[in-house]
């Protein structure tokens, strides 16, 4: 258990949940009375969450979850936290808890269709193979506060995007293993029975994601470049333990190394961009001269 006061919880299950709109209406109620904050997603083929509680709440939470049998080997990733990481809680009631763009009957069950599961170590030893594709299973954004190293990183903004990327690529990989990953591994486990579906034989999906890759003991995150994006107000949370830890964002105005993400200033681009402080105070919080003219335009309105 964690000496910080609060804890962040990440999660999730693939199993059927029968009226899974009235399950979500009652599982919110349970966290407000536990007085969790985050977002946790529910449809029929199972539940995606991440709260922020203190230890006593969040430990409530776990051991009610791990009382109901669908829930009842769901692995929980805990880290410490001194308060909230979260605004509000929201529980809501999705068609998909992830969505890969497909029709109902053309979507993955990872219950029937999935990669091989590799545990740190095994990930760890597999990526040292020239014969691998490491393959990120996140969106762009994600990859470019941090990534394994020598990971192909998909220029796409949603999950949804990937089956088309695929098709597009997939080629490429003739012959050759192809390793994915994702924040906790969730949706690797649609994306690596997608690329098998696909007609890729040898799959294999880092168990647990980037998060438990760094908390693993044995690997210490090694070979993990940068910081992992979180969907939190932390924003970028550490991975690499090792003497191999190292930024890789640089900031978009001066090119120094930052891993500062914010969001443009300028309401109508809102693009996220890697800012370093001195470059904040110079320009503003924006990623072009065009938007900070644009913004300038506004405040001259007002």
């Amino acid at each position: 258990m964690s000496e910080a006061a609060y804890q962040v919880l990440l999660y999730y299950r693939y199993t059927r949940i029968e009226a899974a709109e009235a399950f979500a209406a009652r599982h919110r109620e349970f966290c407000e009375v536990l007085g969790l904050r985050g977002r946790i997603l529910v449809s029929e083929e199972g539940l995606n969450g991440t709260v922020s509680g203190l230890v006593a709440e969040t430990e409530a939470y776990m051991e009610a979850m791990r009382e109901d049998d669908r829930f009842r080997d769901m692995v929980f990733k805990v880290d410490g936290a001194d308060g909230h990481v979260f605004p509000k809680l929201s529980v809501k009631w999705r068609p998909e808890v992830v969505t890969l763009g497909l029709e109902k009957d053309e979507d993955i069950d990872p219950n029937e269709l999935t990669g091989t599961y590799l545990n740190p170590e095994e990930w760890f030893e597999a990526m040292q193979r020239e014969d691998v594709v490491i393959l990120d299973g996140r969106n762009r954004y994600e990859s470019d506060l941090g990534r394994f190293k020598g990971a192909v990183c998909p220029d796409v903004e949603h999950f949804r995007d990937f089956p088309e990327w695929i098709e597009a690529h997939r080629a490429e990989w003739e012959g050759r293993r192809v390793l994915t990953y994702c924040t906790g591994g969730i949706r690797c486990e649609k994306l690596s029975g997608y690329l098998k579906r696909a007609g890729v034989e040898d799959v294999g999906q880092l168990e647990g994601g980037i998060i438990a890759y760094g908390k693993d003991e044995s690997v210490r995150g090694r070979g993990f470049e940068g910081l992992c994006y979180v969907f939190d107000e932390r924003l970028g949370v550490e991975v690499n333990r090792t003497e191999g830890r190292r930024v890789i964002s640089r900031c978009v105005h001066c090119g120094e190394m930052s891993a500062r993400y914010r969001n443009c200033a300028w309401s109508e681009c809102n693009e996220q961009i890697f800012c370093c402080e001195r470059c904040e105070r110079e320009f503003g919080r924006v990623c072009s001269a065009e938007c900070l003219e644009n913004l300038g335009r506004i405040k001259e309105k007002c």
